[in-house]
């Protein structure tokens, strides 16, 4: 499946954005979809998964309370809601899919990726 992301900018801190992932296939639906995250001279770094059921998990470490994923299968989209944005939320944010049926939370669990969206947080 190919992936398109999109939905990053420019936004201050305590500000919202929401991402997007547009899956190039009718079965979409029956992937399961992560959102990872890049910050300029770290590793890739794991934010949420949504299963094909729509059950999801998160990074509740860095994301807690302020992230949602949420999937349109009508649209054949994963969304990400960002909400109260932090500074250290700056990264270059990459969706992902593969098929399956666990909650697959390490980069390498995935062959299909999208070409990433970047969003930067001013304080």
């Amino acid at each position: 499946v190919q992936l398109q992301a999109s939905g990053g900018g420019l936004v201050q801190a305590g500000g919202s954005l929401r991402l997007s992932c547009t899956g190039s296939s009718r079965t979409f639906r029956n992937y399961v979809v992560g959102w990872f995250r890049q910050a300029p001279g770290k590793e890739r770094e794991f934010v949420a998964v949504i299963q094909w059921t729509g059950a999801t998990i998160y990074n509740t470490d860095s994301v807690k309370g302020r992230f949602t994923i949420s999937r349109d299968n009508a649209k054949n989209t994963v969304e990400l809601q960002m909400n109260s944005l932090k500074p250290e939320d700056t990264a270059v944010y990459f969706c992902a899919a593969r098929s399956g049926s666990y909650f697959y939370t390490k980069s390498s669990d995935y062959a299909s990726w999208g070409q990433g969206t970047e969003v930067t947080v001013s304080s």
